[in-house]
């Protein structure tokens, strides 16, 4: 057991020394990540708030609404339009790229829903700056060709990092299971000297956050690889979704049925009628998103979200028929097999957004702890190292007189 432990200890240390960087990086871009949702909505629509003209008064038919928008904008070709139960919230409408146009440039405006006016776009440095940090967060800012690789380095670092909080929960008991020894690595203690400091504080932080952060690492490494998702199906005892990939001659007509876009603008008729079917599905949803159908043939396919955007517990997506309005699908989360229900949850487990607000300050606040972590293992690794520099110079010493004596 003796020789187990020390065996771990320093597979431990050498796998936080060798990916300390990409960890810190990690975890310094996931306490910037923690309200992106929120922070994101608030600078959207801080200038935005609307009211009824009068009392009483309904909004616009979404047909009226995207038939403003599409004249005020030139004809833009329209993808998605976002409802919030919240009367002073505006309407998120997306428009498509136009073509020819660089990567990128597709755009959401906001308006007013009892109007139809455009109010105005969203806070581009905001949204430029979440997006700057995920980059970094997800694959070291590289881009291009260079993205792969430097996925498989954060993925490693992930697996690593798995191995480091596994491991550094069973280093983390005393040899001696006393309430002097526990009390050292439970509590924060004042007054201690560096070194004793960071092992405190190193032990404490560890032991602390260990569950939250064992939920966030571990669905990071889902996240990283395939492997890894497709085990979340197994352990359940189902059999991993089928992955599309390239190959194969198109379907006819596969464009049509996916609902994919040209350039012409997406009909409108008839969505008054689907969107008045699709908010009585159900109660209580906080937002409603439509991907407009690309043709008069394309299904409709509505989000109904009971909860914040990052619970999917509380999301559901309902396909209505574009013709007649027949219900060709509807999947709320209690439809999905065991496997893709934990497959969801731990997708936004990894930012702890499953759990709302609460869910996603304990994220931020063990990412912050993974901080401290590295800097206190590697503050505790560098003194180690220090001092064996030091007994090396001490024994060579000795050594180096007795070979004088000799000579």
């Amino acid at each position: 057991m003796k020789l187990f432990r020390k065996v771990l200890f320093w597979s431990h240390l050498t796998v936080g020394v060798i990916g300390g960087l990409v960890i810190l990086m990690m975890s310094v871009t996931g306490v910037l990540l923690t309200y992106e949702r929120q922070i994101i909505a608030w600078a959207d629509t801080r200038n935005y708030q609307v009211a009824p003209p009068s009392a009483g008064a309904a909004r616009l038919p979404v047909e009226s609404l995207l038939a403003k928008v599409r004249e005020s904008q030139a004809g833009a070709n329209i993808t998605t339009v976002t409802m919030r139960a919240d009367l002073a919230e505006p309407a998120a409408v997306a428009l498509a790229a136009a073509p020819g146009s660089a990567p990128g440039s597709a755009r959401t405006i906001f308006v007013n829903p009892f109007t139809g006016d455009v109010l105005g776009e969203g806070a581009k440095a905001i949204r430029e700056f979440f997006h700057v940090v995920t980059d970094w967060h997800r694959w070291l800012a590289a881009e291009g060709t260079s993205r792969a690789t430097a996925r498989a380095i954060t993925g490693a670092c992930n697996l690593g990092f798995l191995f480091i909080v596994a491991s550094g929960i069973y280093l983390w008991f005393p040899r001696k299971w006393t309430k002097p020894q526990f009390k050292q690595i439970l509590w924060f203690r004042r007054g201690l000297p560096g070194k004793a400091r960071d092992f405190n504080w190193h032990n404490v932080i560890g032991f602390w956050s260990f569950v939250p952060l064992f939920i966030v690492v571990l669905s990071a490494v889902v996240i990283s690889y395939q492997w890894a998702g497709n085990l979340v199906y197994r352990v359940v005892g189902e059999n991993p979704p089928a992955q599309r990939g390239p190959g194969g001659p198109p379907q006819p007509n596969a464009g049509q049925q996916r609902g994919e876009r040209n350039n012409a603008p997406a009909p409108l008729d008839g969505l008054n009628g689907l969107w008045a079917r699709a908010e009585q599905q159900t109660t209580g949803w906080k937002s409603l998103s439509l991907r407009v159908p690309a043709s008069a043939e394309a299904p409709a396919v509505f989000t109904i979200d009971q909860g914040t955007g990052g619970e999917p517990q509380k999301r559901a997506t309902l396909t209505l028929n574009r013709q007649t309005g027949e219900v060709v699908r509807w999947e709320p989360f209690s439809s999905f097999t065991k496997g893709r229900q934990l497959r969801s949850i731990l997708r936004f487990a990894h930012t702890g957004e499953v759990l709302g607000i609460p869910g996603q300050t304990i994220a931020g606040l063990v990412s912050l702890g993974g901080c401290f972590l590295f800097y206190t293992g590697i503050a505790l690794s560098w003194r180690r190292f220090r001092a064996w520099r030091a007994r090396r110079a001490e024994v060579a010493v000795p050594a180096a007189a007795v070979e004088l004596e000799k000579a």
